[in-house]
């Protein structure tokens, strides 16, 4: 990461800079302060240096070393956006976001790592997490820095994510909000439930179209709880077309997923400046034209 000290900022120390301006975490400032990785004109400097307008401050990030040995798996995946700091995949319904007891060779984590290269150096930073289930647009942060600074963006109007969805029936209302808060069901290890005493949830819906007594639905998160959709589509009578979950398997017309995809994506490249907008549609969703999925809900 390179940072330019702009005027307002002459006169003052590093870490002000950095932590200010720069949105450098206290974690990683800490971590490039004690390894040796914080420069300023290209010398190595300590955060207490002062710094001038039209210095050059750097930080090369120290990486921790992975955790476990990753096996790299040639799954193919889309790929929406990319450049040097972040990695946006159109993930495949069915394929796990992340590697784990389950899925230690087959998922997004494992493909990603296959399509670098095999660094031995990698280390995976998703941003927004997809169910298994669920296709669609996915973010992945290529340095820490990133990941902070899109974190930080995640449940803000900065990070809009829209998604589409294949709902048994319809409900009454076209167009609406689910206020309806959301919590872990009583002895359940993943199953989530409305009840009184959960956390705040909130959904926009609309629909886009009806067939063959399913509807097509256009959703917005406000909030981000687990399964937050599918659970919120259940309790209003509508469940996610084969979602074994929350409503009922279909494993004739979507094997091994259910019919939620992450279709719209609108962020701002914290290290660009540039506000990404991205569309995914799926083949269930038919013939759509990718501008519905960023007109905004009333």
């Amino acid at each position: 990461m390179e940072y330019v000290v702009g005027e307002a900022e002459s006169g003052k120390r590093l870490r002000e800079i950095l932590r200010g301006s720069a949105g450098v975490s206290r974690t990683a400032l800490k971590s490039a302060k004690w390894n040796g990785r914080l420069f300023l004109n290209g010398a190595e400097a300590h955060t207490d240096a002062v710094a001038r307008a039209g210095d050059r401050i750097r930080i090369d990030w120290a990486e921790p070393e992975p955790v476990y040995r990753l096996t790299p798996c040639f799954l193919p995946f889309g790929v929406a956006y990319e450049d040097d700091h972040l990695l946006v995949a159109d993930k495949p319904a069915g394929m796990a976001s992340q590697s784990s007891r389950n899925h230690p060779d087959d998922s997004l984590e494992n493909a990603v790592f296959a399509r670098a290269g095999c660094p031995e150096d990698f280390i995976y930073r998703p941003v927004n997490r997809l169910d298994k289930g669920t296709g669609g647009l996915m973010v992945i942060a290529r340095t820490p820095h990133c990941q902070h600074l899109l974190q930080k963006q995640l449940h803000t109007s900065a990070f809009r994510r829209r998604y589409l969805a294949l709902a048994e029936g319809c409900p009454k209302a076209r167009e609406g909000i689910l206020r309806l808060p959301i919590r872990k069901a009583e002895g359940a290890t993943i199953r989530r439930e409305v009840h009184p005493e959960g956390k705040p949830s909130v959904t926009r819906y609309r629909v886009l179209s009806e067939k063959g007594g399913d509807s097509l639905m256009l959703l917005e998160l406000e909030t981000g709880r687990t399964h937050q959709i599918r659970v919120h589509l259940s309790a209003i009578g509508c469940p996610v077309a084969g979602d074994f979950l929350y409503g009922r398997e279909d494993p004739e017309r979507f094997p091994g997923c259910f019919a939620l995809h992450s279709a719209g994506l609108e962020l701002y490249h914290p290290m660009t400046g540039e506000t990404l907008r991205l569309t995914s549609i799926p083949a269930w969703a038919g013939e759509l034209d990718p501008a519905v999925l960023l007109v905004d809900f009333h």
